[in-house]
C-alpha cells in the first residue's frame, strides 16, 4: 500500500488543476469563509467540534500576513454571530514568522486578542523544525502575558518532543498532539513508522500525567485504539480530552468515536490557496493521498467500501 501511496503522489502534478479540484472537495471547504461556515455546520448538526484554518501559509511580503490576519478576524466574528462551535489554528509563517519575528508576535496578538474578546481559541500550529523554537518562543510569550485561549502543536515524528512536553508542563498547555508530515533529517526525526508511533503513544501518556488537555489527532486506528485503553485506564471524563482528525478523512472511524461518546474535532480548512495546499498536504503525507484514492474509487465502483 505505501508504493501504491507514493505513486499517486508523483502523478499529481500531471493532474489537471479542475480533477485536482473536484477531489480535494470533501478535504477543503472551499475558497472563500462561507465554505467554511456551511461546512463547520453540518459538522455541529453531526455533533463533531470543528477547527478553521485559512490556507495561506506561503506569503512573502507583510501586506499578505495583514491580509490572513484580517481573514482570521472575520471568521472569528462569523463563528459568534452563526453561533457555531469552533475555534481556529494559525500557521506562524502564514502571519510573517520567516519575514520578521516581531511581525509575527504582533499578527498573532491580534489575532488572539480579538479570539479571547469573544470566547474563543487559537491553535498555533507546528510546522518544519526550522520554526519549532520560535513558535515555542511565541507561545509562552502569549501565555506569559496572561492569554490563556491559545494551544500549541507538538509532533510525535520528533526527537525532541518528549523533552518539549517536560519544558512546557509549567503551563499545563492544552496540546493537538498529531504524528507530524514535514521530511526531517533522521538527527531531528524518527524516520519508521514504529518508532513514530511508541513515541506518540509516550507523548500522549506524558501529556496526560502532567494534566494537559490533549487534542488526540490521528488517522491511525492502531493509535486510536491505544489512545482508547489509555482514557479508558485512567478514567478520564469525556470532556478532557478530544480526538482530532483532517476534514473529509477516515470519516468513518470518526463517526464511531462521536457515536462511542468521545469529543471529536474537525479541521476543517479553506481558501484560495486550496491548490498549493492540496499538492503539499499530499506530498508530505502519501498516506492520506491512498486514503483519498481509495475513497473516491470507492464512490466510484459499486460494491466498494468506503475506508472512512
Amino acid at each position: 500500500m505505501a508504493i501504491f501511496d507514493r505513486a499517486i503522489v508523483r502523478l499529481l502534478p500531471a493532474v489537471p488543476r479542475p480533477v485536482v479540484q473536484k477531489l480535494s472537495e470533501r478535504y477543503i471547504a472551499g475558497p472563500e469563509l462561507k465554505d467554511a461556515r456551511e461546512t463547520v455546520r453540518a459538522l455541529n448538526a453531526q455533533g463533531k467540534l470543528a477547527t478553521i484554518d485559512v490556507l495561506g501559509e506561503e506569503i512573502t511580503n507583510e501586506d499578505e500576513a495583514a491580509a490572513i490576519v484580517r481573514t482570521y478576524l472575520d471568521v472569528f466574528a462569523d463563528i459568534q454571530q452563526c453561533g457555531l462551535q469552533s475555534g481556529v489554528s494559525v500557521k506562524l509563517t502564514a502571519l510573517g514568522l520567516k519575514l520578521d519575528y516581531d511581525v509575527c508576535r504582533a499578527n498573532l496578538e491580534t489575532v488572539v486578542s480579538d479570539a479571547e474578546s469573544r470566547g474563543n481559541f487559537v491553535r498555533i500550529d507546528m510546522e518544519d523544525t526550522s520554526t519549532t523554537d520560535d513558535t515555542l518562543r511565541l507561545y509562552r510569550e502569549l501565555r506569559a502575558a496572561g492569554r490563556d485561549n491559545v494551544g500549541i502543536v507538538l509532533q510525535a515524528m520528533l526527537r525532541r518532543t518528549i523533552a518539549d512536553i517536560g519544558a512546557l508542563t509549567d503551563l499545563r498547555p492544552s496540546v493537538r498532539l498529531c504524528k507530524g508530515i514535514y521530511i526531517e533529517p533522521p538527527d531531528r526525526a524518527y524516520r519508521e513508522f514504529g518508532a513514530v508511533r511508541a513515541n506518540y503513544v509516550r507523548a500522549l501518556e506524558a501529556l496526560l500525567d502532567a494534566g494537559c488537555y490533549v487534542g488526540i489527532a490521528t488517522h491511525d486506528e492502531w493509535l486510536v485504539e491505544q489512545a482508547r485503553r489509555i482514557v479508558v485506564e485512567r478514567g478520564l471524563a469525556s470532556d478532557t480530552y478530544e480526538f482530532q482528525m483532517l476534514l473529509g478523512v477516515r470519516s468513518a472511524l470518526g463517526d464511531r468515536l462521536v457515536r462511542e461518546g468521545h469529543r471529536l474535532r474537525i479541521y476543517v480548512p479553506f481558501g484560495r490557496h486550496w491548490y498549493a495546499y492540496s499538492l503539499r498536504r499530499l506530498q508530505e503525507n502519501p498516506k492520506i493521498a491512498g486514503y483519498i484514492a481509495a475513497d473516491t474509487v470507492g464512490r466510484f465502483l459499486p460494491g466498494r467500501v468506503n475506508g472512512g
